[in-house]
């Protein structure tokens, strides 16, 4: 049976390779409280064998890394009632989440963060989000340096060690989080809750992109969906679809300096214009399939303007139809076959090559520096 239009194919494969690229110099850390964990990411699997999804025990089990030191439980986290964020929150949410991958199994993480807690800080930072453009414009001063982060995949400590190391989100440097939070990892969860906080601190420091598993499809096969069921057993639920629609909010892309494009996939197809319903009548006997050709001459490069009507607000991003360009921006692969053509293996996206990427640069009056 062919998957429905909302559903990618399943011989999909997600994006892995996780990778930090500082574009200006860094300055020394800020003060605040230094959470444990190491950045020392696994060897990339083979194509063949791509990482298998978390899998979560019934009985929510999990063995937590050791903590460096016996601490005490925290007490509770609790939303500001003013809903105003401030370092200091952000720093001691960080230790809470922190001492919970170390000290207690997955299933008693609501006794530290309720899900009503969750809901909150979920539904601050969709409404953020959401005001966001798809292409979000990230211009720094002259005394500002940005760091852009690749796929994270649950790997909190890892996230709190990067942010350590190059420096917390401030008015002096900006992050820009390039998608995939969720999934493969234990603690995709925490690690995006403490990503949205930030957001919600620092919306205008820290941005953050939508990756391909942000999905209804994605997490429902790679392992986040089963960890919030997991952790909020009768309210996961409640919790899942909450993150779903903060998914939706994501914006798609970035230009940072006005000549710098970051996004999950990469490049995109024009707006795929469909036949009126007057033309498809006329074709009597005739079924007519909306969806990409696989006629790959006919893909033509799209714009940013493009990119910018696209509708991203979608669980899953289509297939076939008419909305290709998120599913373009989240799933293409760079190519070293010149032109654009149809991304078969994965059943969605597009392929490119070096001379797609130098027309998309110029027309666009892009560079890399």
């Amino acid at each position: 049976t062919s998957p429905s239009p909302s559903r990618p194919p399943k011989n999909r494969r997600a994006k892995e390779e996780p990778e930090i690229i500082e574009l200006a110099a860094t300055d020394p850390m800020h003060a605040m409280a230094e959470p444990g964990g190491a950045l020392d990411p696994p060897p990339p699997p083979s194509p063949a064998a791509p990482t298998p999804p978390v899998q979560w025990p019934k009985d929510g089990s999990l063995d937590p890394p050791p903590s460096p030191s016996p601490v005490a439980q925290p007490p509770p986290v609790e939303w500001p009632e003013d809903g105003v964020l401030t370092r200091d929150w952000v720093a001691s949410f960080t230790a809470a989440l922190d001492w919970c991958s170390r000290s207690i199994p997955p299933d008693q993480l609501p006794s530290v963060l309720s899900a009503d807690f969750v809901r909150r800080l979920v539904v601050a930072a969709a409404v953020i989000l959401h005001r966001e453009p798809n292409i979000v414009r990230v211009d720094p001063r002259p005394d500002q340096s940005v760091v852009v982060v690749g796929d994270v995949h649950g790997q909190l400590h890892d996230v709190m060690f990067l942010l350590r190391d190059a420096g917390f989100p401030s008015e002096e440097r900006i992050f820009v989080f390039n998608g995939d939070y969720v999934d493969r990892g234990a603690w995709g969860l925490e690690t995006l809750l403490l990503l949205l906080a930030w957001k919600v601190f620092l919306p205008n420091c820290v941005f953050l992109l939508r990756g391909n598993h942000e999905s209804k499809y994605c997490t429902s096969v790679y392992g986040f969906e089963q960890e919030v069921m997991v952790k909020y057993k009768g309210q996961g639920t409640q919790v899942y679809r909450k993150f779903l629609r903060c998914f939706e909010d994501l914006p798609l892309a970035s230009i940072i300096a006005g000549c710098v494009y970051t996004a999950h996939g990469g490049i995109f197809r024009g707006a795929v214009v469909l036949p009126s319903k007057r033309s498809k009548r006329a074709k009597k006997g005739h079924k007519y399939k909306a969806g990409p050709t696989d006629d790959s001459t006919t893909l033509k490069l799209g714009s940013l303007d493009e990119l910018l009507k696209a509708r991203r607000t979608v669980l899953d991003t289509p297939y076939e139809g008419s909305n290709l360009i998120p599913g373009d921006v989240l799933w293409s692969d760079p190519s070293l076959d010149k032109g654009l053509s149809l991304n078969n293996e994965r059943g969605i996206g597009l392929l490119w090559g070096p001379d797609i990427t130098q027309q998309f640069l110029y027309t666009n009056n892009l560079k890399i520096t």
